[in-house]
């Protein structure tokens, strides 16, 4: 008789049901939501104590076999899920290799260890710490630098520092709310065995590092028993003079031998971490001046954002990575399969303003949009009645409207028939008064 596959998804949602329903050998497994999206999306403070209590309820109390426990989200899932794999026997990288990617200023350690040239100089600071200037002194940093939590969520809490002005603005916004992140990150901490030295900068401490730049990419990758696989480069593309992403777009039209440098300096890291049977993306920069590429930080987590650009290029939704790895499975990505030469996920904003919502788009309009643009795919992050400062996880310059999925030819069709779309989104807003 044969027996589905039981797979568990933290935060699983209907469009990444559908998504992962597709996926070559998926009619043979069966998706189980634990810990519902909203309560990862739609809250300020992540109880990740209560989340784990749950999560670890509602598997135990399932009557069948637990096959497979998966995610696709950051913080807090991708420092979950060691610990529920832990619990329930199945198959993820350990949770202090994982730690050695999240735990910024861990993670720089071991870097440092392997792959020197390609990382900024940094040092660790506790920002209740009224001579934490001068330790960033000390290490050899002076303005400007980047100053961040050792754990952070997006680009949440992150601070160019110019100025002795700025890094005391900066100390007082980290007081007041780092303990949105360290709280929960602690709790995970008290999971792992940690040497003294990481135990003590835990989850209240920031990272001051040398400001690095250049053309932004993300490698894609995963580690299957203990052998490192880069299956894709997608590039990162910001607006002009501002800080806000612009596209992702796939593949990378970085040159050959840049691809390949970031590729080795890949598999030297994740394997001198001990990261295996699980998925990760590092982002780099590669500075065409000097010729030199920056590691800028490693996520324990396929790219949500780049499921469709893989699906539309290769042919599969780099979900199919996380679920073969999952089930101890070499992971089964094709290559250069798909309907597009060329895809991006585009990201629709307004910048420097802040308004009310009274109309977005009709679900009529949208159709029409796609069915011009074959294969499109079209997100609304607003409704009206929204106040745009009141979105989660935005930049310090702009909002983000809609994300967009798009697929063509080239380069240049991608981007024109973007602008094109783009043109005729009908978003209306009111200024906020009082």
């Amino acid at each position: 008789m044969h027996t589905s596959k039981q797979i568990f998804v933290v935060g699983l949602n209907d469009f990444n049901r559908a998504r992962l329903e597709q996926l070559p050998g998926a009619e043979n497994c069966e998706f189980h939501g634990i810990i519902p999206p909203e309560a990862l999306y739609d809250t300020e403070v992540f109880d990740i104590a209560d989340m784990l209590a749950r999560a670890s309820a509602e598997l135990t109390a399932f009557d069948g076999p637990i096959d497979a426990i998966i995610g696709y989200m950051d913080f807090p899932v991708s420092t979950m899920l060691p610990i529920l794999c832990r619990q329930f026997g199945t198959r993820t990288t350990s949770l202090e290799s994982l730690l050695k990617c999240e735990h910024k200023f861990w993670s720089r350690l071991v870097q440092r260890q392997v792959i020197p040239d390609a990382i900024p100089a940094f040092t660790a600071i506790d920002p209740f710490d009224d001579h934490a200037l001068d330790t960033i002194r000390a290490a050899g940093l002076y303005f400007p630098f980047f100053l961040k939590p050792i754990k952070s969520s997006g680009s949440r809490l992150g601070f160019r520092i110019d100025s002795p002005e700025d890094f005391a603005h900066a100390i007082v916004r980290l007081r007041e709310d780092i303990g949105l992140i360290a709280t929960p990150f602690n709790t995970v901490l008290d999971y792992a065995l940690l040497p003294p030295e990481i135990a003590a900068v835990e989850g209240h401490f920031c990272m001051a590092e040398e400001i690095i730049g250049g053309w932004q990419c993300t490698v894609e990758g995963y580690v299957f028993d203990g052998e490192v696989e880069s299956y894709g480069i997608v590039d990162s593309l910001r607006y002009p003079q501002v800080l806000s992403f612009f596209h992702y777009r796939y593949p990378s039209q970085l040159p050959a031998a840049v691809q390949a440098q970031m590729k080795d300096l890949t598999e030297r890291v994740m394997t001198h971490i001990g990261y295996d049977n699980a998925a990760f993306n590092i982002e780099y920069f590669w500075d065409e001046v000097q010729n030199r590429v920056w590691l800028l930080e490693i996520n324990t987590r396929i790219s949500q954002s780049h499921c469709d650009v893989f699906e539309k290029v290769d042919g599969i939704s780099n979900q199919q990575v996380s679920l073969d790895l999952g089930l101890g499975r070499r992971p089964a990505m094709p290559y250069r399969q798909g309907e597009f030469p060329v895809a991006a996920m585009f990201f629709y904003r307004v910048f420097f303003v802040d308004a009310r919502v009274v109309q977005v788009p009709s679900d009529e309009e949208l159709a029409a949009l796609k069915a011009e643009f074959p294969g499109t795919l079209i997100a609304l992050q607003v409704a009206p009645g929204q106040v745009l400062s009141s979105l989660p996880e935005q930049d310090t310059c702009s909002f983000a409207l809609a994300c967009i999925w798009m697929g063509a030819q080239d380069a240049d069709e991608l981007l024109a028939h973007y602008e094109s779309l783009a043109s005729r989104l009908n978003f209306v807003f009111e200024d906020i008064v009082g």
